[in-house]
């Protein structure tokens, strides 16, 4: 009886370890000229687990205005994703942080149109205070399989 027990509970562990995926890290830019202290994106198995982004143009500045941070926020997710092998269609969950909620509508006329038709992720909005960069107005989180499709 002790031999089948040890068969099986080795059955259960050995796959866990021969299957363990690596995890793969996607390094964030410099911030005025010093590493981030964070990655971008981090693969593990089929997720793809991306940082939180506040819009910035080329230049490193937070535009004015919600819909233009949140383009620039979501473009900057679609070069990750793209960086990733992905795309806005295997992103299943958000996270979106407002510093005023009276920015909502504003948001989602801008974030919807990123997305393919009927594919909207899971989400959920959270009222801040105050976010990383000075004049941040929203920052926004997701996760995207990048399984078999």
């Amino acid at each position: 009886m002790k031999l089948i027990a040890a068969i099986a509970t080795a059955a259960l562990i050995v796959p866990t370890a021969v299957n363990a995926a690596p995890v793969q890290h996607y390094p964030a830019p410099s911030f005025a000229g010093a590493p981030a202290p964070f990655s971008r994106a981090v693969r593990v198995r089929d997720v793809l687990y991306l940082s939180g982004v506040i819009g910035r143009t080329a230049d490193g500045k937070v535009p004015d205005g919600i819909e233009a941070q949140t383009k620039a926020a979501m473009d900057d997710i679609g070069t990750t994703l793209k960086t990733a092998g992905s795309s806005y269609g295997d992103v299943f969950h958000c996270t979106v942080f407002l510093t005023d909620m009276k920015n909502w509508p504003a948001f989602n006329k801008a974030y919807v149109g990123y997305f393919p038709a009927g594919r909207l992720p899971a989400r959920s909005a959270i009222g801040v205070t105050a976010l990383a960069l000075p004049g941040a107005l929203v920052e926004i989180e997701c996760q995207a399989f990048t399984g078999a499709k």
